[in-house]
């Protein structure tokens, strides 16, 4: 059949054939077929949908367009978590290795940051001389002995979703729930994996903003990766307000290690802990929860769940003594605390506004060529329900340049609100999907 044929019978609202959406995908990632018909192609689902069996196809079809990793060597179940991306989300930092520690293997693939939301490699390329670009026996080797790596994508790694992503940036087709899908899960699902937990942020900092939404996008991956033979699980969590207490790249790795060091700030450490717990389950290490989050917590107290990040850290190439002590990592010129203008209680802590504040101290990028400075960010953030003087610092900005903090200043005027009375405090889990929940879904 011909490409356009294809096009117009999903133009149309028809379901598309396995055979279908295979052979386009295949012909788009040899360069047989030009942009300008995929562009077409990503209309016609944008505007149509697609059916989950075609999600599946489809997911499955930009896997194989690159190589699919070989982890058969790596005999502990093999379970990863995938973020959409949040402000403060440092989560996969603690949580490859203290899901390590009770007994997973975490082969994780992450990406750098865009837009407002901060980026996994980003944040461990602030560490000196930590490698994200090991080959895949390198990345297999510190796997099997340690139980965790994180890395980048390779250029082999589904190489028609690096190009459809691209084209969908400026095609006016991002937000597709079936091209998400697909674009999230045939990267995660080519690691070689037995189970994988998403966590989908909702809110004003992330790409989902209403629960609706969320939980849209949450279902069609659990689908997808279910039809496709993995174990899936999904928690849906707010992205109102910042996770954590900081947000910029190396902040963000103090953060992470006085979490593993059972000193990390308690909204944090839940969302790592819930998160492990599912991917356990996922993992069949364990039925109970209430034990396994004994033993998750006993794996923070004691340091072993520490020790796995540095010795992963050090057998990726970076510098120890930065784990050991992180005033070795790059710190900001300028630290400037952001006043409350009133007493009171922190009514509102936009996880938007803040992001954007970030992204103009240099801590984020908006085009993907863009270096970032690791230094800069905010710390000591304050999140709703937190009692607060006049004066008090509402968090700390990190700069490295007058302009710029000057330009997050007027950023985060936007980002706080004090009230008199103390407001209800917001959940960390909105919603956990598994297969109970998608039994009752249509």
């Amino acid at each position: 059949m011909l490409p356009q044929w294809i096009i117009e019978k999903k133009r149309d609202g028809k379901a598309l054939t396995e055979e279908e959406i295979r052979s386009f995908i295949g012909a788009y990632a040899k360069g047989d077929l030009p942009d300008y018909q995929m562009a077409a192609m990503a209309m016609a689902i944008f505007i149509r949908g697609m059916n989950p069996q075609e999600i599946a196809w489809l997911t499955d079809a930009m896997m194989r367009s690159g190589h699919v990793l070989n982890t058969k060597s790596i005999k502990k179940p093999k379970v990863d978590k995938h973020s959409t991306g949040g402000i403060g989300d440092k989560v996969s930092l603690i949580l490859a290795p203290l899901a390590a520690s009770v007994g997973l293997a975490v082969p994780m693939i992450s990406g750098r940051g865009l837009g407002i939301t901060g980026g996994t490699l980003d944040k461990l390329e602030s560490i000196p001389n930590y490698r994200t670009n090991l080959t895949e026996a390198q990345f297999i080797s510190v796997v099997k002995k340690i139980g965790c790596s994180i890395i980048g994508q390779t250029s082999q790694l589904a190489p028609a979703d690096k190009k459809l992503y691209a084209l969908r940036d400026v095609t006016g087709t991002v937000a597709s729930i079936p091209l998400i899908t697909a674009s999230i899960m045939c990267k995660k699902l080519a690691e070689g994996l037995d189970g994988l937990l998403l966590d989908v942020k909702c809110g004003k900092g992330a790409f989902m903003t209403t629960h609706k939404d969320a939980r849209a996008l949450a279902l069609s991956m659990v689908r997808v990766g279910n039809a496709m033979g993995k174990r899936m699980a999904a928690i849906i969590t707010n992205m109102n307000q910042p996770l954590g207490d900081t947000a910029g790249n190396a902040l963000e790795v103090v953060e992470s290690i006085e979490t593993l060091q059972n000193k990390g700030p308690a909204d944090l450490t839940e969302i790592t802990i819930a998160s492990v717990e599912e991917m356990m389950v996922l993992g069949r290490v364990t039925k109970n929860r209430t034990a396994a989050r004994k033993q998750l917590e006993k794996n923070l107290a004691d340091g072993t769940a520490f020790r796995i990040f540095r010795e992963m850290v050090k057998l990726q190439g970076g510098d120890v003594r930065a784990i050991d002590d992180p005033s070795r990592l790059p710190q900001a010129k300028l630290k400037v605390p952001f006043a409350a203008p009133s007493a009171g209680y922190v009514a509102l802590a936009d996880a938007e506004s803040i992001g954007k504040a970030c992204v103009v101290l240099g801590a984020g990028r908006v085009r993907t060529d863009q270096a970032v400075d690791f230094a800069v960010g905010v710390s000591g953030i304050r999140h709703v329900g937190d009692k607060v003087n006049k004066g008090d610092p509402l968090l700390v900005i990190h700069a490295n340049d007058k302009k710029r903090l000057a330009d997050a200043q007027a950023l985060l005027k936007q980002a706080y609100k004090i009230s008199k009375s103390k407001p209800k405090q917001p959940p960390l889990i909105f919603e956990r999907i598994n297969g109970d929940t998608i039994g009752k879904s249509k």
